[in-house]
């Protein structure tokens, strides 16, 4: 049996569904970024590349906890 994902990796199928890109993708860009802050970055994705902010909000915490951030 699989374990059901929790936290923000939940949300990484809708995100490559709706905005056709894979999240690796996308965390490379927030990790490129010179914005280092949560809602920076969060109101950069929503802005700038049309995400909604669930979604913009649990890419940018996943990359940011994988940081050590």
């Amino acid at each position: 049996m699989t374990a059901q994902v929790k936290g923000p990796a939940s949300y990484f199928p809708s995100i490559e569904k709706k905005y056709g890109r894979p999240v690796d993708d996308w965390k490379e860009m927030i990790r490129a970024s010179d914005l280092t802050k949560h809602m920076e970055l969060v109101n950069w994705l929503k802005t700038e590349h049309g995400l909604g902010h669930g979604h913009a909000n649990a890419l940018v915490a996943h990359t940011l906890a994988e940081q050590g951030r």
